[in-house]
């Protein structure tokens, strides 16, 4: 949803302010563990009824989250595992996040109302993950899946801005859009893997596959070899019967003033 030029600004920004956490020595991996403490403790917040805090918390435990990438750019670090490990951690802290607001919802007086609350956090978080595993299925397919409504700092910035406005009332609507969006985004994606597989297909298969065996000339059977006589000359090839005759038909015949006069001028030379 955030086009590619506020998250090119977002990563300069992040750039330069983690460069004194570099000089510090502080490795992307240290800020990806850093930023799960944070949400762990958003979600503890969450737990405790303090939604428009813990959405604050919330809000600067997802800015935090930048920091690792920022950090393997700045310090020149970037490694697969990394990659890996930042995209694993951040599954956790978004069901550490989720999971603070069903321990809130669980605490409250028995209402309708909350058992929406804690159904809608529960399929926001399956769509949550949904997201991501549907852009690493892909991955491991060779596409490049980035497309989508509803990425993480979308949604952190959804969760987090529907607390911090709104609170307790708005929970239920904050929920039931974050769990739409998430779950339409993962769809999303599917539908985008489908398109991308059948035009790989049509490619491979190519326009003129079909065709390919009609315009491929028959390979026409190689003549005989020259046959020795017994002294030594080549003979003609030998030919089947037919072809012979079709040879015979296509040679005009000789008229008998042309016979006669080839005979009475010798060979050609």
């Amino acid at each position: 949803m955030f086009g590619p030029g506020i998250q090119q600004r977002a990563r300069r920004i992040a750039e330069y302010v983690v460069r004194p956490l570099a000089a510090l020595g502080l490795t992307p991996n240290m800020a990806t563990l850093i930023g799960l403490l944070l949400n762990g403790l958003a979600a503890a917040i969450l737990a405790s009824g303090y939604l428009r805090l813990g959405g604050l918390a919330l809000l600067i435990a997802g800015l935090f989250d930048m920091v690792d990438g920022a950090l393997a750019r700045v310090t020149n670090k970037k490694t697969t595992f990394g990659a890996f490990f930042d995209s694993t951690i951040d599954r956790y802290s978004e069901g550490l996040t989720l999971l603070g607001v069903i321990i809130f919802a669980l605490r409250q007086a028995p209402a309708q109302v909350h058992l929406w609350e804690v159904a809608l956090a529960y399929i926001a978080a399956l769509g949550s993950v949904m997201v991501s595993y549907t852009r690493a299925r892909a991955e491991g397919l060779g596409f490049s899946l980035k497309t989508g409504l509803m990425a993480r700092p979308e949604r952190v910035v959804l969760l987090a801005g529907g607390l911090i406005l709104g609170g307790a009332g708005w929970l239920v609507w904050t929920l039931l859009l974050l769990a739409v969006t998430s779950v339409f985004t993962s769809a999303q994606r599917i539908y985008d893997v489908a398109r991308m597989l059948a035009r790989q297909e049509r490619v491979a298969e190519g326009p003129g596959a079909a065709s390919a065996s009609a315009r491929t000339p028959t390979a026409m059977p190689a003549p005989a070899e020259q046959q020795r006589s017994a002294n030594g000359h080549a003979t003609q090839p030998s030919y089947p019967a037919t072809s012979q005759v079709s040879q015979i038909s296509q040679v005009s015949p000789e008229t008998p003033s042309a016979a006669r006069s080839r005979g009475a001028s010798g060979p050609a030379k």
